[in-house]
């Protein structure tokens, strides 16, 4: 049968991915009146006792299904691809996680807060996850190449391209001409501010602990992936 590659796990990986794009973008929509009535810390930890286990079954999943469906391309055997997929990571992390910059803040030490600035990595692009995503959706593509992975990358960036919208929406609501001005000298597309003349691109604002430990991070990935693959195995999904 000519559909027989396709398998329910592929439906269910966009089932998981809708819900958790609802669940995170919905209650990003409901801060500002989540903050007013339970405060900020509480609001930051409610957020993360959803969006954490959410995102905790979608990698054991994505890890145990990762090979379904059909075969579209193999590359694994290509001389030098392991280091592309492994350096364009090392990459997509760079952009995934600014957010490190504010630690107290994402562990509720700190009253969390939303920040409106065009430093750093900033400069380059106005949405660093988006770009973070999408580079690491190509670098895993590249290397697994099955259609599971294609629909996950669909799901994924398609979330992040809503994501800049929503992010975009809630700055405006909350600083209203302030972001205008900001958005004004910042882009979506990694280095167009920079090469249009309205940023310049400082090394030095990246000179920062937080990548230090982004890099710790990527090499302890590194260093655990076998057993993360492992430890995922032995859960039955």
């Amino acid at each position: 049968m000519f559909f027989a590659w396709l398998t329910p796990s592929h439906f269910i990986m966009l089932g998981m991915l809708f819900t958790f794009a609802i669940a995170h973008s919905g209650l990003a929509a409901l801060r500002p009146w989540a903050e007013k009535r339970i405060g900020a810390r509480l609001y930051r930890v409610f957020f993360a006792l959803v969006s954490l286990p959410l995102a905790t079954i979608l990698i054991i999943y994505f890890f145990n299904h990762r090979y379904d469906g059909l075969q579209l391309w193999q590359l694994q055997g290509i001389p030098g691809i392991q280091s592309i997929v492994w350096v364009l990571s090392a990459i997509s992390f760079l952009f995934l996680y600014p957010a490190t910059f504010n630690l107290l803040e994402i562990a509720a030490i700190q009253k969390p807060q939303v920040h409106l600035y065009e430093t750093g990595i900033i400069r380059i692009t106005r949405h660093p996850q988006m770009v973070g995503q999408v580079i690491w959706c190509v670098a895993h593509a590249l290397w697994l190449g099955t259609t599971f992975m294609v629909v996950t990358c669909a799901g994924l960036i398609l979330h992040h391209l809503f994501g800049v919208w929503h992010g975009d929406r809630r700055w405006l609501a909350r600083y209203g001409e302030a972001f205008e001005a900001v958005k004004a000298r910042t882009s979506v597309l990694p280095f167009l501010a920079i090469v249009q003349g309205k940023q310049d691109l400082k090394l030095g604002e990246f000179l920062r602990p937080a990548y230090v430990g982004v890099a710790i991070f990527i090499g302890l990935l590194w260093w655990a992936h076998p057993i993360l693959i492992r430890a995922t195995g032995s859960v039955g999904w």
